[in-house]
């Protein structure tokens, strides 16, 4: 495999990485209402596990509530029963046919618990990336090995490996940065 293909599949690996720790902190709560809070939470119904957001709408209809309306009132509970286990710290009222969340305020030390959530977070998309380098690196070596590619084909390779790995854990950095700022804004 030529040198080129190895740093295209590096790099798109490398952004679903980034992509992956986007979505993760989309979960994470600021204080305003999103209804990627929730979507992702799983409910056992109809025998698998499913996500919310394929049970049901979700809406913010103000800042801070969200309302959950499941297509098939049958599973309402359910969807109670896994919000709560999902231990979002968050509490829902079955209203008639559906479900609503009123967020409470963050206080001080829940904003700065979420903010040492976002860095793990961050670390583990920082590790898949350098995971995704070491291996673009050892295939790179084992191409120069057979003689597929030249060693100064090795040698540039390697380099721009580490360009693509320094630009996306930089990127995930600033991802970081900025859903801290937006936490600790009140």
């Amino acid at each position: 495999m030529p040198a080129d293909e190895i740093l295209l599949a590096a790099e798109g690996k490398m952004q679903k990485s980034e992509e992956l720790v986007i979505n993760e902190f989309s979960g994470i709560r600021t204080g305003k209402a999103s209804p990627a809070l929730i979507e992702n939470v799983l409910v056992e119904a109809y025998g698998r596990q499913m996500r919310i957001k394929e049970l049901a709408g979700i809406t913010a209809p103000e800042a801070r509530t969200l309302l959950i309306q499941p297509w098939d009132i049958g599973t309402i509970s359910l969807i109670d029963k896994a919000i709560q286990k999902a231990n979002l710290g968050l509490n829902p009222m079955v209203d008639n046919k559906c479900l609503r969340i009123i967020l409470p305020e963050l206080s001080e030390e829940r904003r700065i618990e979420f903010t040492k959530v976002v860095r793990k977070m961050a670390e583990e998309g920082r590790v898949a990336v350098r995971h995704v380098r070491r291996d673009a690196i050892d295939h790179l070596k084992k191409e120069a090995k057979d003689g597929t590619i030249t060693e100064d084909e090795q040698a540039v390779g390697e380099k721009e490996v580490q360009k693509l790995t320094d630009k996306y854990v930089a990127k995930i950095d600033d991802h970081m940065k900025k859903k801290e700022t937006e936490i600790m804004t009140v």
